[in-house]
């Protein structure tokens, strides 16, 4: 099965998600991704096993039909379980961070498309027992189908692949510093994001876990802004928002944002693993100032930065 365009009206608050499951010792886990990141789903494939393997959920790595050596992660292993042994297991191939990987699972059963109102985020404690590679939890008939942190994964088996921020030599900052709302579900990427950015000064950070929570606290600071009549760049100059969130997605968060006749004077940058050309339209479509993709930080810094200045707050 082959992944195109998911077909979705942006700024609507849905997703689509693959329900996939893992078989492992003694029971069978039912586990979700979001459709925007399968490039296919297909048969178990050979693969080459790769020096210096450090995870044993790393099998190889096989030659994929769009060019690329794509590594092939065995779920059931990286979820501390037994291999995955049937014969009809799947291999999902997605892309990420720009990047492919392949998940090999025991079976695919359908696809679901939902509200994010549908998500309901990780408790403390399911995030501490998964290592924080839970993002939503969303019940259907009668089962429970967790959303997994595949960058989160993938980050763990590769480091290389972590969120990153390396020193941008080109940078030009004139020695003001902005207040900027940051929106992530993430909290490794919400505290990686806080101490980087705020490491030299330029920004000052306020975050929430996910777009209701943002819009929420937005809406509070315009109605303080229009007791008070000042404007709301009195307080605030720009939005960081992540696309995948439980309650209410980036893209939904943007078009509020843009269509409020106080609020759509604040730049907006979409910050995502799953930025690409097709993603880029739809973030241009909500009125998104400028689209970044994860692990990058460093052109989100520079960029966000000569935003607000360009915007003349």
């Amino acid at each position: 099965m082959a992944q195109t365009n998911i077909l979705l009206e942006t700024g609507t608050n849905e997703l689509e998600i693959v329900e996939f499951y893992v078989n492992l010792d003694g029971y069978e886990g039912h586990y979700g991704l979001n459709v925007a990141k399968v490039v296919e789903i297909g048969r178990r494939q050979n693969v080459t096993a790769m020096p210096d393997m450090r995870h044993p959920a790393v099998l190889g790595a096989f030659a994929h039909r769009n060019g690329r050596i794509v590594p092939l992660i065995d779920m059931a292993r990286y979820l501390g379980s037994g291999p995955i042994t049937n014969e009809d297991a799947k291999v999902i191939v997605t892309e990420f961070n720009t990047v492919c990987t392949a998940f090999l699972v025991s079976g695919v059963n359908r696809i679901y498309r939902l509200s994010w109102t549908d998500v309901e985020a990780p408790g403390n404690f399911l995030q501490n027992i998964s290592q924080s590679s839970v993002t939503g939890v969303v019940r259907l008939e009668e089962r429970v189908i967790f959303l997994l942190d595949l960058e989160a994964i993938v980050a763990e088996l590769h480091p290389a692949m972590a969120i990153r921020f390396d020193a941008d030599d080109n940078a030009v900052y004139k020695g003001k510093t902005y207040d900027v709302l940051h929106v992530d579900d993430s909290s490794s990427i919400r505290s990686l994001v806080l101490d980087l950015l705020t490491r030299e000064g330029h920004f000052r950070l306020t975050q929430r876990v996910n777009g209701q929570e943002a819009w929420d606290y937005l809406t509070q600071l315009r109605a303080k802004c229009e007791d008070a009549g000042e404007p709301i760049t009195r307080y605030l100059q720009g939005v960081i928002t992540d696309i995948e969130m439980p309650s209410m997605d980036g893209l939904a968060l943007c078009k509020q944002i843009k269509e409020d006749h106080i609020l759509r004077v604040l730049p907006v940058a979409i910050f995502s693993s799953m930025i690409n050309e097709s993603l880029a339209r739809k973030c241009a479509s909500v009125g998104a100032n400028a689209q970044f993709t994860k692990p990058d930080l460093k052109a989100l810094s520079s960029k966000l930065y000569e935003l607000i200045e360009g915007a003349n707050l």
